[in-house]
């Protein structure tokens, strides 16, 4: 008899997953939007803002780890370190790390406005 894999989480253990890491290396401005039934390419996104691009490294690497260790591999991923936003695509959870200044400029929760917030950790 074999034994069963753990079963994935869902999405939004996933999505909190994501924030607790984001907390953990001290992001800044961590919001998560349920944007279920707002989009079909997502059921949650989560936003952060890095101080530097170092900060913007760990993040990406530390949210890719924890979340392919918890049975969320990454599908896709945009941006880069230089330019100051990565976008992390978990399938049903995206996960968008800016700068600062990238954050300013494409205001993500004024576009997904229609999404309701879970939680914010400013």
């Amino acid at each position: 008899m074999t034994q069963a894999e753990p079963a994935r989480p869902d999405a939004l253990e996933a999505a909190r997953a994501a924030v607790e890491v984001a907390s953990d290396y001290q992001a800044a401005d961590i919001v998560l939007l349920d944007v279920r039934g707002v989009t079909s390419f997502a059921d949650y996104l989560v936003i952060m803002s890095a101080d530097n691009p170092r900060q913007l490294q760990t993040l990406s690497e530390e949210l890719d780890y924890a979340l392919d260790h918890n049975r969320w591999p990454l599908h896709h991923r945009e941006g880069t370190i230089a330019s100051g936003w990565v976008l992390l695509d978990f399938t049903e959870v995206v996960v968008h790390i800016f700068s600062e200044e990238q954050r300013a400029f494409y205001r993500l929760e004024q576009l997904w406005s229609a999404g309701r917030q879970v939680v914010r950790i400013q």
